[in-house]
């Protein structure tokens, strides 16, 4: 591929374009100012007005939510992996029916991998504007989010409507839901049996990463941070790595698949080259932006400056993508 032809597959963090009403508590006090990014597939915002950068199905989705202090994202739950990492500030994340089953505060180039039918939220807990990145598995993600009653519930109160398509109508702006379709159903009790209220070791522990740890882990290779026999032990339909200066390598390397490249810390040059093996194109990436290289083609990523380089790497398995892996 040329240098013109990658270029559509590599998002610039400058170049986000945020969705403010992506989901039904979009008009909720204290959830009203955060800013949804559908980076690559589809994702799962209920909103018309959701961009999609890019479009190719990878096996999963790439999206973001940024969110200025004390924001937070309401209670939900999906069908298959949903992974974050934190680029900038502080959260807590939090879980179960009323969120207060358990609690984690995640710091930069943290991670967390969140069980499936769990209701979950995050809340920016830093002093400044934070960005959270996501993985969501499949390339339907699951078929959309599941929300917890209340927030449903609250969201008509604020003017949202969410019709049983998944679509949100707002009636601030003169939206209705339409007589042909019925609005979303809300989890009944005996329903929510299936959502259990899990304790901070069985989240921590299982399924949480620190940075630092990473760091030491991925010196001379990259560290395998989710798969079947990763740091956390998972098969949700792709696998994460964390590669560091000391593991990143300038040998060429290829994938029968797309895979997706995200700086977290340092400036990362990406060279690819032909199916001869020549040099074709390279392009310098910055924590914040999102790269994916299609398969089979040849590719390589070091730091390209001194000081601290890390970097998440992303690739869909043969594994299909559904509930949490128990083996």
């Amino acid at each position: 591929m040329t240098p013109a032809d990658m270029e559509p597959r590599i998002v610039r963090y400058g170049e986000l374009m945020p969705c403010k009403t992506a989901f039904i508590d979009a008009h909720t006090p204290g959830s009203d100012q955060k800013e949804n990014f559908t980076i690559i597939g589809g994702g799962v915002s209920e909103s018309a007005d959701q961009h999609v950068h890019i479009s190719i199905p990878h096996g999963f989705n790439i999206g973001a939510a940024g969110q200025p202090p004390r924001c937070r994202n309401s209670l939900h739950s999906h069908r298959t992996a949903e992974v974050f990492f934190v680029l900038s500030g502080r959260w807590r994340f939090f879980w179960g029916r009323w969120g207060k089953a358990g609690e984690v505060v995640l710091e930069e180039g943290d991670i967390i991998n969140i069980p499936t039918g769990i209701f979950r939220g995050f809340e920016n807990i830093g002093t400044d504007y934070g960005m959270i990145m996501a993985i969501l598995g499949g390339d339907d993600a699951g078929g959309g989010v599941i929300w917890a009653p209340q927030v449903i519930e609250d969201a008509v109160e604020h003017g949202l409507v969410l019709g049983e398509s998944g679509k949100l109508y707002d009636t601030k702006k003169g939206e209705a839901l339409p007589s042909s379709e019925k609005p979303m159903s809300v989890l009944t009790e005996d329903m929510l049996k299936d959502y259990p209220e899990m304790t901070p070791v069985q989240i921590v522990g299982k399924g949480v990463r620190r940075y630092h740890d990473m760091m030491a882990l991925g010196q001379h290779t990259p560290c395998k941070v989710i798969g079947e026999t990763g740091i956390i032990r998972d098969k949700p339909g792709f696998e994460v790595d964390f590669v560091t200066r000391g593991s990143a390598t300038n040998m060429l390397h290829t994938h029968d698949r797309p895979s997706v490249l995200m700086p977290m810390r340092g400036h990362w040059r990406v060279t690819w080259a032909g199916p001869d093996g020549e040099d074709i194109g390279a392009t310098t990436l910055a924590p914040g932006d999102t790269m994916s290289v299609p398969e089979h083609v040849a590719h390589s990523a070091v730091p390209s400056m001194t000081g601290e380089a890390s970097l998440y790497h992303v690739v869909a398995t043969d594994d299909p993508a559904g509930p949490t892996w128990t083996g």
